[in-house]
């Protein structure tokens, strides 16, 4: 008789299982692969906003595309006088200029056009110059070529970046900067010669780079507009 008792006991409880498991299912749900992610995933995000993004685009009733990368109006403090009343009016017609980043990406338009000028790179050079600065750049590249010259050019470090100048001109956008740099520069000849400068100094460069950026475009990106040199020292 303990014997049935027992099995009577496996058999109710087994039941009690089966009915806590189908009751958390009816009230959890279960996992089908598109729940959507945790809401700290989403930061910063209204609800409205999500369910617009995650609606298919035939609901929304628009024909927006929201990129992940757009960049929310920036909110650092403008410089004095018409430096900064210069960014003002950038802003105007690109709430998400921001000058700190402007000048990270600045920099490093420099180091490559720097590099790819003196390489004769002119696939490099290509995207990041306006076509009145590609034509001389390309031009003095090829006649070093026809010439069998070579520029021995070194960028040893960028002691100083600044912006000096901002402004819109129609829709473009334009942003001078001055960048003081510590360079090596020569010129070799077929022979190996040097025929310009000297590949053994260092020399101090202070160069003037106008960057543009049409505000109308989706292109994020600028392009050197106009270059011209303040002053060249030896250190």
């Amino acid at each position: 008789m303990s014997g049935d008792f027992h099995f009577l006991d496996i058999v109710f409880f087994a039941i009690v299982a089966v009915f806590l498991v189908l009751r958390l299912r009816s009230v959890l749900g279960k996992r089908t692969g598109t729940e959507r992610p945790p809401a700290q995933w989403n930061q910063g995000e209204p609800e409205e906003t999500l369910a617009r993004r995650e609606a298919p685009a035939e609901q929304r009733g628009d024909n927006v595309v929201e990129l992940p990368t757009a960049r929310k109006p920036a909110a650092e403090p403008l410089p004095p006088g018409p430096l900064g009343e210069g960014i003002a009016a950038i802003r105007q017609a690109d709430p998400s200029f921001s000058l700190d980043p402007f000048l990270s990406g600045a920099r490093m338009a420099f180091e490559m056009i720097v590099q790819a000028f003196a390489a004769g790179d002119l696939k490099t050079l290509r995207p990041l110059l306006a076509d009145e600065v590609y034509k001389p750049f390309s031009a003095a590249i090829e006649g070093r070529q026809q010439n069998g010259e070579t520029l021995v050019s070194e960028l040893m470090g960028i002691r100083e970046i600044k912006a000096v100048e901002a402004a819109m001109n129609g829709t473009f956008a334009e942003v001078t900067v001055r960048f003081v740099s510590e360079q090596i520069n020569a010129v070799r000849d077929a022979e190996g010669r040097i025929v310009e400068g000297d590949p053994s100094r260092i020399i101090d460069v202070v160069d003037l780079w106008t960057f543009r950026r049409d505000t109308r475009s989706a292109d994020p990106n600028w392009e050197l507009a106009a270059t011209r040199a303040a002053e060249e020292s030896a250190s």
